[in-house]
């Protein structure tokens, strides 16, 4: 079920009332309502890998009661493996399986002995790497003792199904979002009509900014050979925004629906494109698994103690695994290296945390030397999103060496080019509103506030005029959904 589709705009307020209003606000009632919804959005997929979702569930379940009462470290290590054997073993099947045999088949092949190896037809199932990775952190969470199993079975199931977050994040970690089950929950008019507030901002992101962005960047991706290199760049940076706008927009619908049910789910973006070097972008971009990587890989890797080859070491392990995460194909492995290679002179400079603060605090506008960085470390963001997009890296190295030939002083040709000065005036709206709302939870979130009632209620109805104005004709999925 998609948050833009008018399915979910009528399954919504029915699982409000029933939340609210039909359970007495027990929290037991709440919290088994909140599975029997979770499965029913998820299961509007395919009903078929409901199986998996509770089989992973009832692993990492069992493995935590185990963890509890056993003392051996032996035993508690291989109960561990148990469950990070079981999700590991999910993901590789169903997201890996056929990349690994392909590139078997095509290593002999190289090296002049031919195998026999079927594919085989496999379906990702929605979200499984985002599911998965939140069970997983709930087992290793536990193991350390940083956190007590739950034993109620159903409490366990609504942390790792709940619905507004379940496809496509944020990976919560079970420190922060399970104890809000236990917690007793009333409504909170303020709270929901801010989730509401950042919600509609998630719904322009994605509607409006991402969407049209897609047009573009899809057409000139998919059509790459048949256009210049300075056409070709456009395409990279409406994709730049495409991304930007489709994924921080489910993640701010995500955590602004979970406010209507009482929830406080993680920030997961932090206004990226505003970073000065690669280090601040990837502490606001996709947060949750950076630090997901960040404490479960990086920090039991040895971190940056031990010497600098170590630390070499292990951040490349943390963004190649961070590029295949994403998907089984070798563009996201050199879009992990890219990012690596960016990276590793803040790191072995120790430069990487000098930006740890906001940006341009009680200023309207950046200075020079923050700008020209803002604007560096896009480039080097957009240059990496590059093979993010392209199909394979035949394709990916093609389209950058078209873009660095002499077709790229020519002036961008390409159909709809008048459409995408539109959606280019979109951008700079939306990166203004960005830029005013940058210290903020999310870009409006005190946008108008202190201004009366009908100035706010007439920038909710632009913002709504806007997505009706400016939304594509049919429901698009979010790109993460294919993670």
């Amino acid at each position: 079920m998609l948050f833009n589709s008018l399915d979910f705009a009528i399954f919504l307020p029915i699982v409000f009332v029933l939340y609210w209003f039909v359970t007495d606000k027990r929290l037991h009632w709440q919290n088994l309502l909140i599975v029997v919804v979770s499965y029913v959005f998820y299961g509007w997929w395919d009903w078929r890998f409901l199986s998996l979702l509770f089989f992973s569930s009832s692993v990492d379940y069992w493995v935590g009661l185990v963890l509890e009462r056993e003392q051996s470290p032996r035993k508690r290590k291989l109960y561990l493996w148990a469950s990070l054997g079981t999700n590991l073993a999910l993901l590789m099947f169903f997201k890996y399986y056929n990349f690994f045999v392909d590139n078997f088949v095509t290593a002999f092949t190289f090296f002049g002995i031919n195998i026999s190896a079927r594919s085989l037809n496999i379906i990702l199932p929605v979200g499984l790497s985002f599911y998965t990775f939140q069970s997983m952190s709930y087992g290793i969470d536990v193991y350390r003792r940083k956190l007590k199993p739950t034993k109620d079975f159903v409490t366990f199931l609504a942390f790792v199904s709940f619905f507004p977050q379940l496809v496509a994040g944020p990976i919560e970690r079970a420190t922060h979002l399970l104890p809000q089950f236990y917690i007793k929950r009333n409504f909170d008019y303020d709270k929901a009509v801010d989730g509401l507030r950042q919600a509609l901002w998630g719904f322009f992101k994605k509607m409006v900014i991402a969407d049209n962005c897609a047009v573009h960047a899809d057409m000139i991706f998919n059509h790459s050979s048949e256009y210049t290199g300075s056409t070709l760049l456009l395409g990279a940076f409406f994709f730049a925004f495409q991304i930007y706008g489709d994924f921080s927009g489910y993640s701010d619908i995500a955590i602004g629906i979970s406010r209507l049910f009482g929830f406080d789910l993680m920030k997961n973006f932090n206004f990226p494109y505003f970073s000065r070097d690669i280090a601040e972008f990837w502490r606001r971009w996709h947060i949750s698994l950076s630090t997901w990587f960040r404490d479960y890989l990086y920090y039991p890797l040895g971190g940056s103690r031990g010497g600098v080859l170590k630390t070499i070491r292990n951040t490349l392990i943390v963004f190649l695994v961070s590029g295949f995460w994403h998907g089984a194909n070798w563009t996201f492995v050199v879009w992990g290296l890219l990012n690596a290679l960016y990276f590793m002179p803040l790191v072995l400079s120790h430069r990487n945390r000098i930006h740890i603060h906001g940006i341009s605090p009680g200023r309207n506008l950046p200075t020079f030397r923050e700008f020209l960085s803002i604007v560096c470390t896009f480039v080097l963001v957009v240059f990496a999103w590059i093979f993010f997009r392209a199909q394979d890296l035949s394709h990916a190295l093609d389209f950058v060496g078209e873009i660095f030939s002499s077709s790229f002083f020519t002036i961008p040709q390409f159909e709809g080019q008048y459409q995408a000065v539109t959606t280019l005036i979109l951008i700079v709206l939306f990166v203004c509103v960005e830029w005013l709302g940058r210290n903020e939870e999310y870009a409006i979130g005190k946008l108008g506030l202190t201004r009366g009632k009908p100035y706010r209620w007439a920038f909710y109805g632009f913002i709504l005029f806007m997505i009706g104005m400016f939304m594509q004709s049919n429901e698009t999925p979010f790109i993460y959904f294919q993670f």
